[in-house]
């Protein structure tokens, strides 16, 4: 189990679903290549990937990465541009509770104590032609009880 989060191994680059074709319904394709895309962004702006889709009992934490000494924990949304809401608007106050107990559950797994922690959120939107647009919320909420 790691001590600190230098000691988390780093997912290989995109070694999920790597060559594969992802099967199942149109939703759950277009939420794989959301993470894909939101797992490239967060690379090119700085963060490393640690692990991704983490099974946990009572969830799953779509992304764990690392920006510096801080470890985030990342809930990726996205959204056809023909369904109306952002993408963002579909974290509720109920979803950052269960994504703070998810955290919360995380470190106690990986042995992470003291660790600085932040929730972001990544909002994909696809237009009809398959382009995305990508918006990275850092620190999009605090931990809630």
């Amino acid at each position: 189990m790691a001590s600190s989060i230098w000691d988390i191994p780093r997912a290989g680059p995109m070694r999920y679903m790597a060559g594969v074709v992802v099967r199942g319904d149109r939703r759950q394709r277009l939420g794989r290549a959301a993470e894909d895309a939101a797992a490239r962004h967060l690379g090119r702006a700085g963060c490393t990937v640690l692990e991704r889709n983490v099974r946990l009992d009572h969830g799953e934490i779509d992304l764990v990465c690392r920006d510096g000494g801080v470890l985030v924990f990342v809930e990726v949304k996205c959204r056809h541009v023909s369904w109306g809401d952002a993408p963002a608007a579909a974290v509720s106050w109920h979803k950052q509770r269960r994504l703070t107990r998810l955290a919360q559950h995380y470190l106690k797994w990986r042995r992470l104590d003291g660790v600085r922690c932040r929730f972001d959120v990544v909002s994909v939107t696809v237009d009809d032609v398959g382009a995305s647009h990508i918006v990275h919320i850092r620190n999009a909420f605090d931990a809630v009880e």
